[in-house]
């Protein structure tokens, strides 16, 4: 399907994308919905944002659970016992009530290392969250991960260690919790780096490859009730970001010292891969949504659309994309609009209620719970995303996809979701000798 480019100038485009990158992919590595989406961070992966969730719980609809992953692409049996959280960072989810871009809540998790050498599955790390709001920084929780899904020795009655480890606060009305788990995103990258492959059809009709399947993560988030937000009309805007101390050399000694620095953000999937110039993906991770107005040009001249109709002549609109910003940068109206300010938040719209029939492509599809309003584990972001570059909102509804169109693993029914992670020992890749 590749009619009329070469692959020259294919790379070309998509390099400037940063849809293909000098990131290798192989056991461990990963790059799709922020899977390693930055040159600088792609060497930091403890703190490395892959993806972000936020939505109305669906079995408890009077609380909104937010879930941020980091570390991609865990093999389950490579090194399984040194997956873990840094204790060098502080992971947060920050929420803005009022549409300015700015964190009014924010939810701040730090890990410990327990002393002694990680060995038969000893990777249980204790941790805090702090809720800090109107300058006020209070220590809300404290809980242990579970040890990470080794194998039936190490970590036998795995779901049992799962559970014991979601910590209950505000007098039981919230919940927290920290832990490997299943990868819940999915997609088939392995066609997408080569030249925005499809295997099939336009890639709504199945038939591809799931990347991410057998693949873990560690996963941060929360659940807490809709009230505790105070939402102006009732749209919150969330994202996640990691920080670390800057650090200071003398000789032989590394010593963690001086203010805190952002070393990623996140908030919708696939905007540092796809939308942000190369060049200014560090840059990006290191600044603050409030400040996403400067990179404006970028979504109303999205690459990715150049990309698509160099590839497939599919007629996408390449300039003066208003659609992409409203959906990115600003909210969509009488969805979740949350004001003139631009800046790249996962927006959700807290008086839209739970759908008891979700559909994997969201409000695409009608279903207005799910992404680009917040973002559910089914939300098929890949599918979503190309449809929408395409030219979905503008009128132009082409049946884009990857082909892949949901996870490998059944979510769990209630919090955290996500599903437990395969254990190493059962998702050796190999095939058992004779």
């Amino acid at each position: 399907m590749h009619r009329g480019i070469t692959a020259a100038a294919a790379v070309a485009l998509l390099g400037l994308a940063g849809v293909v990158g000098a990131v290798k992919l192989g056991p461990g590595d990963g790059q799709a919905s922020s899977h390693r989406e930055a040159p600088l961070i792609s060497e930091d992966p403890s703190a490395d944002l892959t993806d972000l969730y936020a939505f109305r719980s669906p079995d408890k609809p009077n609380t909104v659970t937010i879930l941020a992953n980091v570390v991609p692409g865990e093999d389950p049996a490579a090194g399984p016992n040194w997956y873990t959280f840094s204790p060098g960072a502080r992971y947060n989810l920050k929420i803005d009530t009022n549409g300015d871009a700015r964190e009014d809540v924010t939810y701040r998790f730090q890990f410990h290392t327990k002393t002694g050498p990680y060995f038969l599955g000893d990777t249980a790390q204790p941790f805090t969250v702090t809720r800090i709001a109107g300058g006020k920084s209070t220590v809300v929780a404290r809980g242990t991960t579970p040890p990470n899904d080794i194998g039936p020795r190490s970590t036998p009655n795995y779901h049992g260690l799962v559970t014991k480890s979601i910590v209950s606060f505000d007098g039981g009305r919230s919940q927290a919790f920290a832990g490997q788990r299943d990868d819940p995103f999915f997609g088939d990258v392995g066609a997408i780096f080569d030249l925005v492959a499809i295997r099939k059809g336009t890639g709504n009709m199945g038939g591809g490859k799931d990347f991410f399947a057998g693949y873990g993560v560690h996963t941060f988030g929360v659940q807490i009730p809709l009230a505790e937000l105070k939402a102006k009309n009732a749209t919150i805007g969330v994202w996640s970001s990691v920080d670390r101390r800057k650090l200071t050399r003398r000789g032989t000694i590394t010593k963690n010292t001086g203010s805190w620095a952002q070393v990623d953000r996140l908030a919708n999937p696939l905007v540092n891969e796809v939308v942000i110039p190369t060049g200014l993906k560090d840059r990006w991770n290191a600044m603050q949504p409030a400040q996403d107005a400067s990179f404006k040009k970028y979504y109303e001249t999205p690459i990715l659309a150049a990309v698509i109709n160099k590839l497939y002549k599919l007629g996408a609109p390449e300039t003066g994309r208003d659609d992409l910003v409203a959906v990115l940068l600003t909210g969509v109206p009488k969805l979740n609009y949350t004001g003139p300010r631009l800046a790249d938040l996962l927006r959700v719209n807290l008086g839209i209620p739970v759908t008891h029939d979700p559909k994997r492509l969201g409000v695409l599809a009608g279903d207005n719970q799910g992404w680009p309003n917040g973002r559910r584990l089914d939300d098929d972001v890949i599918d979503i995303a190309e449809q929408a570059v395409g030219g979905f909102l503008k009128g132009k509804k082409l049946p884009l996809g990857d082909g892949v169109n949901r996870d490998d693993r059944q979510h769990l029914e209630s919090f955290p979701y996500i599903a437990d992670p395969q254990s190493g020992f059962d998702n050796s890749k190999g095939k058992q000798q004779p």
